[in-house]
């Protein structure tokens, strides 16, 4: 083969190269697996239009959940990591911001082909009395449930998901590509804990051990030894990128945070790109009438000022010490 004809090879083959890698390019056009997007959508049951979820505040009062103590707003959610239902996020990936569809998600990908087998009969006695009536949610040795009928003491428990058998039709819109990683890390928060804590993230200078790497020489010696010596530290000043949460009474009681906030946090920082989350508890003062504030100005009070204050209080001071000298007889 001559040089003429290898540099032909050659040209040819980046050209392929070339037309693979506009392929993929074009392949990998508009929003991809990892990121995060704001979307609206609300979804029906397709046989009895019934309301499965929404993220409309018009739709839900039109259907009467408005009261239900959850706030309905667009959601922020992680393109592939199954925050909704998979056929929605496949219409969504390699689309754009501001593209809007329809997507019918059928029954064994939504809640599950319904299966009578998961109807059993019970004993009343295994049921909460306030809980004997049909309807009622339950649970039965470790599973989730309702009543379909309840006569004398048997009762039968459907533990059927209540959407289980239904086909579901999702309507939805991307709102928006979000690159913000505090609005990326509030949109996870309230995913997670239905609420949207305060946060911020901020880089800290932080203290560090770092093990110290031996030179050539002490490596020499510790091969000689037959026992490798204690690895050395040595303190650094290291950044680290934090994410503080302050943590409200409302947070710290919530069953989700409560169970899993190590879970939530490693998420956070997985996904939002940080080294850490640091959670503040707050403590708002009582304005001075708190119980140490009272018992110290007591403390420090004089004779006099003990009179004003029972003066104050409408508390006559003879008639206390009458019943002090009283009690010591």
């Amino acid at each position: 083969m001559t040089e003429d004809q290898e540099a032909d090879l050659e040209a040819q083959a980046d050209d392929v190269d070339e037309e693979v890698a506009d392929e993929t390019a074009e392949e990998a056009d508009g929003l991809q697996e990892g990121d995060f997007v704001e979307i609206e959508y609300t979804a029906y049951t397709v046989e009895d239009e019934q309301l499965v979820d929404t993220t409309d505040p018009e739709v839900a009062e039109e259907e009467g959940v408005d009261d239900q103590g959850q706030e309905f707003k667009p959601r922020t959610i992680v393109l592939g990591e199954g925050h909704i239902f998979e056929g929605v996020e496949d219409a969504i990936v390699g689309s754009d911001v501001g593209t809007s569809g329809s997507v019918t998600i059928p029954a064994e990908d939504a809640f599950g082909e319904y299966d009578p087998d998961d109807v059993q009969t019970v004993s009343a006695e295994k049921i909460d009395e306030d809980d004997r009536y049909p309807g009622a949610n339950v649970q039965i040795d470790g599973q989730q449930g309702y009543i379909s009928t309840i006569i004398g003491g048997r009762a039968r428990v459907d533990f059927n998901h209540p959407l289980a058998g239904d086909d579901v039709e999702y309507e939805y819109t991307v709102l928006d590509e979000v690159d913000d990683r505090e609005q990326q890390a509030a949109g996870l928060f309230e995913m997670y804990l239905g609420m949207e804590p305060d946060l911020w993230i901020e880089t800290d200078e932080v203290e560090e051990e770092v093990p110290v790497e031996p030179d050539e020489e002490e490596e020499a010696e510790e091969a000689e030894d037959e026992e490798p010596a204690e690895p050395e530290f040595e303190t650094e000043i290291v950044e680290k990128e934090t994410l503080y949460l302050e943590a409200t009474p409302q947070m710290t009681m919530n069953q989700q945070w409560m169970m899993g906030k190590q879970q939530i946090g490693q998420d956070i920082i997985e996904k939002v790109g940080v080294d850490r989350v640091i959670v503040q508890e707050v403590i708002e003062g009582m304005g001075g009438m708190g119980m140490g504030g009272m018992m110290g100005g007591m403390g420090d009070m004089g004779g006099g000022d003990i009179e004003e204050a029972l003066e104050d209080a409408d508390v006559d001071a003879d008639e206390i010490v009458d019943e002090l000298e009283g009690a010591d007889e």
